[in-house]
């Protein structure tokens, strides 16, 4: 099975018998819906029916969170991301992403529906139609509504046991432990008070180290007991609980930590410290209450620090949304938090040439979410700076596979965006990267001529020199080395451009003079690139220069050579998460094995690099100089260890995790 990672969740309790029915709805329906409130305990059954049966019953778990989305336009982008799927295809997402899961058997889990209800619904309408092993776990306050759905209620835990087991493990998460017998009484009463509803109980737990569980049971028992009004015969108990807990918890939180709380709440990938300090500060919460409010609201369970990363429940999110808009500091904060994210992209733009690089690049995966959110407010409110965050950030998303995305945002800003020159030419520019990825070269082409008159306008020589590594990538791709030279040549000899720009056009340089069989120029300009990215400490240049390097040691016959300049490569993809590259790297390494004879380790190679081009979805394997060399180097794999021997190696790499079979791949 491949491998996946459920969500924190923290101790399971009880639900046995719930486990078990789901297990075996699995089995035999294709659509199962956990609906209940927010808070009830939806994303941890999920987590652990599928922890549980998943591996025993599944190719593949692909856990999606949906809860970071702002709306559904880029709903099936992340769907097709959590599955693996970096997307390099012109075609429709959902055509793309039903073809890459086919015949497997999936168990696709798609957590927090009920806010792109309509989009999921759609989406697993074509899934399930088209995908007949696929499975789908879905976790919403509603029903999908789609034809075949299973409806499984999620309900509070019992309270005279299984919330008294879940209050007590939380408890003694916080360093409470109950010794005398009132203090279980309490307990008890505090359970039954909250109705077993697990996130109250996760949160009044957050509680009792300030204050011990008998008075804890009593406030409780007061502000329940006043709050069953007339509502109360159209509202369930437990959504007045949960209310009344959240309700509670806010109040006993110092007003410092209230409003962090609140302010918090803009937020959708969790953050660094550093990200909330830098969006929540102001007024009252100077640097040093902010982090004594943060670490209070961290007591409290109100948020949950993770490897350094702030999060918020859902439930708790809302509530805190409600309080931002009553305190009328939405647009304020959520300003902030935008440019705090615009700010983070020029900074990667600036660094991308540099030692940082790989951390830039982990840092803006990490805040994909907070990205999207923070250009879906400039757009609506300030289009200029939305434009140029969309730049800055296009080149990145198209490099770790978010490219229907980074096609979304920067057509939207090209829509209402007008100038200046040099914020058009870097959307042209970017666009134009990400078309030319997806297999639309006459697009790409077009892009790049609009890129290079705007740069003209702008007279910014870093912009020209990215408009002709455009246009230069281009006619790569069509096969057009010699034309390509005389666009990087002519780049490169025109005006100083910043120095990332710079190797770009080095790059299509090395790419033009190999594909023309200069090979000894080629080679001498693929050292010196890819000796000045060792000394940068840049990852991107130099994994293309090492492609180069294995190209041309395979011309010239120098097989063991070819082989170490592949897994140059690939240690550099992996590091940057490309997995177009991963392709590219694995076919390139499987020719170089295949030249020494290493029959079954090419076939392995071919194989685990077939499952990258299939994430990818993109018909172009490689610069067409590659096509002749990895044809012939099929045909010698299996002549050397029979055509049998070499499907089956190539099968077994085709269902392996590729990821394992990489790391075999690189300690050979």
């Amino acid at each position: 099975m491949e491998s996946w990672r459920p969500p924190e969740s923290g101790l399971f309790v009880g639900r046995g018998r719930a486990v078990g029915e789901l297990g075996a709805l699995l089995s035999a329906r294709p659509l199962v819906t956990l609906v209940g409130m927010g808070g009830i305990g939806k994303s941890r059954l999920a987590a652990r029916v599928a922890e549980e049966y998943g591996p025993g019953g599944f190719a593949a778990v692909h856990w999606v969170p949906l809860w970071s989305l702002t709306g559904p336009a880029l709903f099936t982008s992340l769907v097709a991301d959590a599955c693996g799927l970096s997307d390099h295809s012109a075609g429709d997402p959902a055509d793309t992403l039903a073809e890459w899961i086919g015949s497997r058997r999936v168990l696709l889990v798609l957590d927090s529906c009920e806010h792109v209800l309509g989009a999921c619904a759609a989406l697993v309408r074509v899934l399930l139609a088209r995908c007949p092993a696929l499975v789908v776990l879905a976790t919403s306050r509603e029903p999908l509504g789609v034809d075949g759905e299973t409806r499984f209620p999620v309900g509070p835990l019992d309270p005279d046991s299984e919330a008294v087991e879940l209050f007590a493990a939380r408890a003694a998460g916080v360093g409470v432990r109950w010794t005398r017998p009132e203090e279980f009484v309490a307990a008890a009463d505090v359970c039954r008070w909250l109705e077993g509803v697990p996130l109250a109980l996760e949160l009044a737990a957050g509680h009792l180290r300030e204050r011990p569980v008998s008075a804890m049971a009593r406030l409780l028992r007061g502000r329940l007991a006043l709050d069953r009004g007339p509502e109360s015969r159209v509202q369930p108990a437990r959504h007045r609980a949960l209310r009344t807990t959240i309700g509670w918890s806010h109040e006993l939180c110092e007003p410092h930590e209230r409003l962090l709380w609140a302010r918090l709440s803009v937020f959708r990938s969790g953050a660094t410290v550093e990200d909330v300090t830098r969006v929540c500060r102001g007024g009252p919460l100077t640097d040093t209450v902010l982090a004594r409010a943060l670490d209070g609201l961290a007591r409290k369970s109100v948020v949950t620090l993770t490897d350094g990363r702030v999060h918020l429940y859902d439930t708790v999110r809302e509530y805190g949304a409600l309080w931002l808009a009553e305190l009328g500091e939405t647009r304020a904060t959520g300003t902030r938090h935008a440019l705090r994210f615009h700010e983070l992209a020029l900074t990667a733009e600036e660094s991308w040439w540099g030692p940082g690089q790989a951390e830039t690049t982990a840092r803006l995966a990490d805040g994909y979410g907070d990205l999207c959110a923070a250009l879906e407010h400039l757009l609506a409110t300030d289009p200029q700076r939305a434009a140029e965050l969309a730049g800055a950030v296009g080149f990145f998303w198209g490099c770790s596979g978010h490219l229907h995305e980074a096609t979304h945002y920067l057509e939207e800003c090209l829509r209402l965006v007008a100038g200046p020159s040099a914020v058009l030419a870097r959307l042209c520019w970017a666009l134009g990267v990400v078309r030319c990825l997806r297999g639309e070269y006459d697009t790409a082409a077009r892009l790049a001529g609009r890129a290079d008159e705007e740069a003209v306008r702008a007279g910014d020589a870093t912009l020209l020199a990215d408009a002709a590594y455009l246009r230069g990538l281009v006619m790569l791709l069509r096969g057009e080395p010699r034309n390509a030279l005389a666009v990087a040549d002519r780049a490169l000899a025109g005006p100083a451009s910043g120095p990332a720009a710079a190797a770009r056009c080095r790059l299509v340089r090395v790419f033009a003079l190999t594909a023309s069989g200069a090979l000894p120029r080629a080679r001498a300009a693929a050292e010196a690139l890819r000796d000045d990215s060792v000394e940068a400490g840049e990852h991107w240049t130099r994994s293309y220069t090492e492609y180069q390097l294995a190209v041309i040691a395979l011309f010239e016959e120098r097989a063991s050579d070819a082989a170490a300049h592949s897994r140059a490569m690939l240690r550099d993809k992996r590091l940057i998460g490309d997995s177009f590259g991963l392709g590219l790297g694995l076919d390139l390494l499987a020719v170089a094995l295949a030249a020494l004879e290493r029959g079954e380790e090419a076939a392995v190679a071919y194989g685990a690099g077939q499952v990258f081009w299939e994430r990818v979805g993109h018909p172009q394997r490689g610069t067409p100089e590659l096509k002749p060399l990895r044809q012939r180097a099929e045909r010698a794999a299996r002549r050397q260890i029979g055509d049998g021997a070499y499907d089956t190696a190539y099968q077994l790499a085709r269902i392996a995790d590729p990821f394992r079979t990489l790391d075999t791949m690189l300690a050979g």
